[in-house]
């Protein structure tokens, strides 16, 4: 490893959801079970922390841990941290505060049962937490939530709060305060944009990636996030393929570019755990000297 020794500790994470029933139920409107691909992809991911000894965080969904228990439970028994990616991955504007809550304290009790351990995070699906649902901060505090990670410091169309502050930030509340640990960002030509998750991780060259992490983690902690499916690579069933076809082809072409250099994801994630120091985000969080304030009842 070869971390310097400046760079502050980056988090790395893990949002454990399975792709394929995902889009079958919320784009294909054809619901199906979920299948167990994601726990393949997963232990993948397990492998490498274990080979590279870095320690991260897996925002998980109730579902999973209900259908694979034992998936739960190795992630904790590993060292790494658990935390709470919602119960049915359900976007905050499709819900209501009461809607959200019992959304939130299903999986976190069920996550706690399996593993044992107390959680104190949580990331929303598809970074659903901006300015159009502040009350979600105060839904995660009465749910029994001191962390959050589900905004993104960008302008676009599906997500984004471009005006929040890249630090850990803590949020103040009519029913209290809770940290928040943004997605990093980079900036070009003036605009904040995604670089450390998703599809930007796959597609950006990895010296550009390096770079990025370089710049941020030398001010202050650095997030990279992943999906189980961006790892995988055997080939999906026939009947996803027939439903994609029905659909424009734009939206064909969008769903098409989620495959591309998922062959690249481990072997480019192995070389960033070499240049970089990963901790929890919990324990990056709890160690975090000034956190900012960001006061919501303004």
């Amino acid at each position: 490893m070869t971390v310097d020794s400046n760079q502050k500790p980056s988090v790395f994470t893990i949002d454990v959801e399975e792709g394929i029933s995902l889009v079958m139920r919320d784009l294909f409107k054809k619901p199906i079970e979920q299948t167990d691909r994601c726990v393949r992809t997963t232990q993948e991911i397990l492998e490498l922390l274990a080979e590279k000894d870095v320690k991260a965080t897996f925002f998980t969904l109730g579902i999973i841990g209900q259908k694979f228990p034992d998936l739960v439970k190795d992630i904790v028994n590993q060292g790494h941290e658990l935390a709470v990616h919602g119960h049915n991955h359900l976007k905050f504007f499709q819900m209501t505060p009461k809607q959200a809550l019992e959304e939130l304290t299903t999986a976190k009790d069920i996550l706690e049962q399996i593993s044992g351990t107390e959680i104190k995070g949580h990331r929303a699906p598809a970074f659903s937490i901006s300015k159009q649902t502040p009350w979600a901060f105060e839904v995660l505090i009465e749910a029994g939530f001191q962390y959050d990670s589900s905004i993104m410091p960008v302008h676009s169309k599906y997500y984004g709060w471009e005006d929040f502050p890249q630090d850990i930030t803590n949020i103040k509340t009519p029913s209290g305060q809770i940290a928040e640990f943004p997605i990093s960002v980079i900036k070009v030509l003036d605009k904040n944009l995604p670089f450390s998750g998703g599809g930007y991780f796959r597609l950006l060259p990895l010296p550009f990636t390096k770079r990025a992490l370089k710049k941020i983690s030398k001010e202050k902690p650095a997030v990279i996030y992943v999906h189980p499916y961006e790892f995988d690579t055997i080939k999906y069933p026939d009947f996803y393929f027939e439903e994609m076809k029905k659909l424009n082809l734009k939206t064909q072409l969008k769903l098409k570019t989620n495959f591309i250099n998922r062959n690249k994801s481990i072997p480019k994630l192995a070389k960033i755990f070499d240049d970089f120091e990963f901790k929890t985000m919990a324990e990056v969080i709890e160690n975090h000297p000034k956190p900012n304030i960001y006061d919501i009842r303004k």
